[in-house]
């Protein structure tokens, strides 16, 4: 019989004998689901907060920010500074009127549905292009703010998390009182966490004069953001950093998410090396219980390295449906799962979603497959260095 042939008899000898021992099998299965599950589990929030993120963002539109400015909160841009970017070259028009939005933002506090206690959220203020500017945004409930006026469209994310958001709903602010007048919906990016307003009346609500702090503009193209750049640095009476809102959102989400993906690896090694244990302890425990059954096999003729395979893949099967195991779960419970985080960047709550993807499932896979290696490993070497007359004795 060749090595092959004797790998996939002595393999389906040992899968066929799980079931008497399966208490130690279903320890070993249950910790690396458990690995498996918390991976896929904290990485998926990385994962979800950066897709919302990068989701508001868009290769065509530019948001215009004071150089050197870390974010919305750090920026200040003017009035006759917004003007000279409206007439720059690469800026889109709609009826001869550019597509660009002066937008003041502030955080105000609202309080969450979850614990009733109050979280930063973000009142923006807009220019009228605004809605045009961001491709995927729509009113879904009500109707859009009337310029001057105290009104609020929230977004979809808001309304959910957070309390007395919905049309109809007054709100106070400081010492004025907002009417909730709609809701939008921005294919789930982060501006769903937003409430918008006329820039006008939170200029005047929050004193801040005539001032703005980024502008957004919607371009030709996304390449004319070169033509964009060159024209303003040129200009000396400006001086500003142009960047895609992809860009922006991207560089606004790493903070989070290396913070997120810096807790996540450490943890899931440290409970792989649990999980192996366990894996080692159910083999070892194996192995000693069938010690006669490898030893009359080595006496008949197979091979050692067949014996050692076989109980390597073994272990490396136990390893992959607890690893599909706690996938699955993650999947199924976390996938999707709303929750709300404060953004470092802009010190305001972000409302995203839990996101599973098949990345990080795979990834999870491949963990548990070194999992089941290492803890087959050491327990297969141990099986086929025993003695065959030693263990034959015991018979």
């Amino acid at each position: 019989m060749s090595w092959i042939h004797q790998i996939i008899a002595v393999t389906a000898l040992n899968l066929r004998s799980i079931p008497q021992r399966l208490g130690a099998s279903l320890v070993a299965v249950i910790g690396v689901a458990a690995v498996v599950g918390v991976f896929a589990g904290v990485l998926s929030m990385a994962n979800g907060f950066r897709k919302t993120m990068i989701a508001a963002g868009a290769t065509d539109t530019v948001i215009v920010l004071r150089a050197g400015s870390t974010g919305e909160m750090a920026s200040a841009v003017s009035n006759e500074q917004i003007q000279i970017i409206s007439t720059a070259p690469g800026i889109r028009s709609r009826d001869g009127t550019p597509e660009v939005s002066g937008e003041l933002y502030v955080v105000v506090d609202v309080a969450k549905k979850s614990t009733n206690e109050a979280a930063n959220v973000p009142l923006r203020g807009v220019q009228a292009a605004a809605f045009g500017i961001r491709d995927n945004m729509s009113i879904v409930e009500g109707r859009p703010f009337e310029s001057g006026k105290n009104e609020l469209v929230v977004g979809r994310s808001a309304q959910r998390q957070f309390v007395g958001l919905n049309v109809g709903d007054r709100i106070p602010f400081g010492v004025t009182e907002w009417t909730v007048v709609g809701v939008f919906e921005d294919d789930g990016s982060a501006s769903e966490s937003e409430l918008w307003a006329d820039v006008r009346v939170v200029q005047a609500a929050y004193r801040r004069g005539n001032s703005f702090q980024t502008v957004r503009a919607k371009l030709v193209s996304p390449g004319a953001i070169e033509e964009l750049k060159s024209a303003l640095d040129a200009d000396p009476r400006i001086d500003v950093d142009v960047l895609n809102e992809r860009e922006f959102y991207s560089e606004q989400s790493k903070a989070m998410t290396d913070l997120i993906n810096f807790v996540g690896y450490p943890l899931t090694v440290l409970m792989s090396i649990g999980a192996i244990f366990g894996a080692l302890n159910t083999m070892y425990s194996s192995i000693s219980a069938r010690s006669k059954e490898i030893a009359t096999l080595r006496a008949i003729g197979f091979r050692p390295l067949s014996i050692l395979v076989s109980v390597i893949i073994e272990s490396g099967t136990l390893a992959i449906i607890g690893g599909i195991t706690g996938g699955a779960l993650a999947w199924l419970f976390l996938n999707g799962f709303t929750v709300s985080t404060l953004n470092a960047a802009s010190f305001s709550v972000v409302v995203f979603d839990f996101a599973v993807s098949a990345e990080l499932i795979i990834q999870g896979l491949i963990a548990a497959f070194i999992i089941g290696l290492v803890g087959g490993l050491f327990p297969a070497i141990r099986a086929v260095r025993v003695p065959v007359a030693s263990a034959l004795r015991e018979l």
